[in-house]
């Protein structure tokens, strides 16, 4: 009797045992998969580049005078106004060359005074014919040489003026300063500016072109700017200058983009990542990036052998995963555009599509509704 029931629990242990392996093999084949519905949605067009930040206006400002200078006013990073004082250049010789040419024309001005009383004396003199042609035409001719005389001092007195006048160096533009390359006490060439002021209100993004992307491009389309010091935030710009000509080394030519940049966030000499807007395809079936396989496969294409770049999805019908080949339209770093290769409602596998092969049994381990 006891042995008969031990013969009866071996056989159930059995018969449990395999029933737990078939059941391990099973879910061993099953594949863990998300999915999502397949819909109509819109897909931006764009082009992306790299570029360094400009300000959008940038004066450089040198001394006129090459001399020590004196004094500055402004630091970098300091606000000004147009004509606001910059730096005072040394200036006690033309201040010298000032003060001996107003004396000059003092004299000259004295002398001046002297000779046209004389001349209108003589002047009277000579229509009463009590003087001489030859005696009035030298007192005439004296006259109109300390005239002259007077003009050119002047004319010396102004200039020393004007020099001294650019020994106090003023801005340009209103602006800020960007950069200042000497100190009091340096002796300011004319080869380098003394300050650079920059205008930050706006900043602009140079940067090149393929020929390709040429006719593309638009003065007017949107930009989106990205940059690392701001990781989290997007900067909006527009195309404001496409080069007329080509590189005729690269075959490229170069293009502006230019940004508000009211909170002056954005610096010049900072790194950018450039996304130009170039259009909008709508009513389109839409597919994550990251939901497609991609290989490149070498193909004949009109006698030659071309590199071509092939994108597969796997959908899920009855539970059982299927591979298909999508004709795409456009692609960009975020989604697909499709023609064809799998339909509105769809479920399509946006994650362990990996781990799949045809008729692979799958899980659904989510159900997500949108593709946009």
């Amino acid at each position: 009797m006891y042995r008969l029931m031990g013969v009866i629990l071996v056989i159930i242990l059995a018969f449990a045992g395999c029933s737990g392996q078939k059941d391990g093999q099973e879910n061993a084949a099953t594949v863990p998969v998300k999915v999502m519905e397949v819909e109509l949605g819109s897909v931006i067009q764009s082009l992306t580049y790299n570029g360094d930040i400009k300000a959008e206006f940038e004066v450089k400002v040198f001394s006129k005078i090459p001399d020590r200078i004196e004094r500055f006013y402004v630091d970098a990073g300091d606000v000004v106004a147009k004509g606001a004082k910059i730096a005072q250049i040394y200036a006690e010789t033309i201040e010298q060359a000032v003060t001996q040419a107003e004396a000059s024309l003092t004299a000259a001005r004295a002398q001046e005074a002297n000779l046209k009383v004389e001349y209108e004396r003589a002047q009277k003199l000579y229509k009463e014919s009590a003087m001489s042609k030859q005696q009035f035409d030298a007192i005439s001719t004296q006259y109109e040489a300390i005239q002259a005389q007077v003009k050119q001092v002047e004319a010396g007195l102004a200039t020393a003026k004007s020099r001294l006048a650019d020994a106090l160096i003023t801005a340009p533009i209103a602006g800020i300063i960007g950069k200042r390359y000497y100190e009091a006490g340096d002796l300011a060439a004319p080869q380098l500016p003394v300050v650079s002021i920059v205008q930050m209100n706006r900043v602009k993004i140079a940067f090149n072109a393929t020929e390709t992307d040429l006719g593309k491009l638009r003065v007017g389309q949107k930009a989106s700017v990205a940059v690392k010091s701001y990781p989290d935030t997007r900067f909006e710009g527009q195309v404001s200058k496409i080069s007329p000509v080509l590189d005729p080394l690269t075959r490229m030519a170069e293009i502006e983009v230019i940004i508000e940049n009211r909170d002056s966030k954005l610096k010049p000499g900072m790194y950018a990542r450039v996304e130009v807007i170039t259009g909008t395809i709508e009513n389109t079936i839409v597919v994550p990036r990251e939901a497609v396989i991609e290989n490149t496969s070498l193909e004949q294409i009109d006698g030659d052998e071309q590199a071509v770049k092939n994108y597969y999805v796997y959908i899920v019908n009855s539970d059982k995963a299927h591979q298909r080949q999508l004709k795409v339209n456009y692609v960009n770093h975020r989604c697909i555009a499709v023609d064809s290769g799998i339909a509105i409602g769809e479920k399509l596998v946006v994650s362990g599509q990996n781990n799949l092969r045809e008729d692979n049994l799958v899980k659904i381990i989510n159900q997500e509704g949108s593709t946009k």
